[in-house]
């Protein structure tokens, strides 16, 4: 049934059409697929690119070929794979090569480590451009490079998670990824944002989209238990608990991989890579705002604050001074 609005692109009816089927369940059994495409969502700042570049190393020692795809507009996902080396983005290549009248070649863009196959989307400079819509372009770049074509087990996409604009929900809004995995760690804004991806995730399951949150992994782990909370309240998995650890720590400020079986954190590694290839796509139910604020205590967010509403003579300030009523007042009869 096609809605009759008016005014409506062919986009905005599919759109709607779709809003209106019945919604799917999410499936609960392992993807089919033989490459799983999984996206990566995190606060700026959370151990993304950390998490991943540790994971995808650890992935390739247990055999599987492995694609990690740097979707940040920072451009460092590849950074502690590659010892702190800039990788060349498929953005500012496609733009030199096109200058050049030259094409894009996948050895101008990807680059390999340890089994691992790595590349940056990269976008635009600061007030340069959009990033969402630099991620799009880097997309359109990889089909023309034969993504659909390529043989690997894994592709990993990571994803800054506290951009809101519509590049950055890519994977969720095309049904590109069969699965999301959240880093996220026991503070407030980190886990703000993953609530807002299992609020994403969400709307486009009513649109009739199919991918669905795996899990999370708690970064930087102090033992407070937000972030455990937090997956409980939306029913999600904990895959891994990475320690806020000084080895870790400085071992990342080095460059310096720490998922391999030859280091003390193999184990660890090796379970959250069982952990995510394993974990089936699920529905989460976001938590509202005030719902979020009670996962911590009072004092950490001030979640007992009662709102004061202002008045018309707080506005004014200085320059108040009573004002003639415009009401018709009726003297008594």
């Amino acid at each position: 049934m096609t809605l009759d609005v008016p005014n409506l692109t062919s986009f905005d009816r599919r759109l709607r059409d779709e809003a209106a089927e019945p919604t799917m369940e999410v499936p609960t059994a392992e993807p089919t697929k033989k490459t799983q495409i999984i996206a990566i969502y995190g606060k700026g700042g959370i151990g993304k690119s950390f998490t991943l570049a540790n994971l995808s190393h650890m992935m390739a020692e247990m055999g599987k070929r492995v694609l990690l795809i740097g979707c940040d507009p920072k451009s460092d996902t590849t950074s502690l794979l590659f010892g702190g080396k800039a990788c060349p983005t498929i953005i500012e290549t496609s733009t030199r090569k096109k200058l050049a009248g030259e094409e894009v070649k996948i050895g101008d863009v990807c680059f390999k480590r340890g089994g691992v196959f790595a590349m940056e989307l990269g976008g635009p400079e600061v007030g340069r451009g959009c990033g969402g819509r630099g991620i799009i372009h880097g997309f359109e770049l990889l089909e023309k490079l034969g993504f659909h074509d390529w043989d690997f087990d894994y592709v990993l996409l990571d994803f800054l998670g506290d951009v809101v604009c519509g590049g950055f929900g890519l994977p969720i809004a095309r049904d590109m990824a069969q699965k999301v995995i959240i880093v996220g760690s026991n503070d407030l804004q980190s886990l703000y944002v993953a609530n807002n991806v299992c609020s994403a995730v969400e709307y486009f399951r009513k649109l009739g989209g199919n991918v669905g949150v795996a899990g999370i992994v708690i970064n930087k782990d102090d033992g407070t238990g937000e972030a455990a909370a937090f997956a409980k309240a939306v029913d999600i998995p904990v895959l891994a608990s990475i320690p806020a650890d000084e080895d870790l720590r400085r071992k990342s400020a080095n460059y310096q991989i720490v998922g391999t079986k030859a280091g003390p954190w193999g184990d660890m590694f090796a379970g959250l890579a069982e952990n995510v290839a394993a974990a089936p796509p699920l529905r989460p139910t976001p938590l509202s705002q005030d719902g979020l604020l009670g996962l911590f205590s009072a004092s950490q967010t001030g979640a007992d604050f009662v709102l004061e509403p202002a008045s018309d003579l707080d506005m004014r300030g200085k320059y108040a001074a009573p004002r003639k009523s415009l009401e018709v007042v009726y003297d008594d009869v």
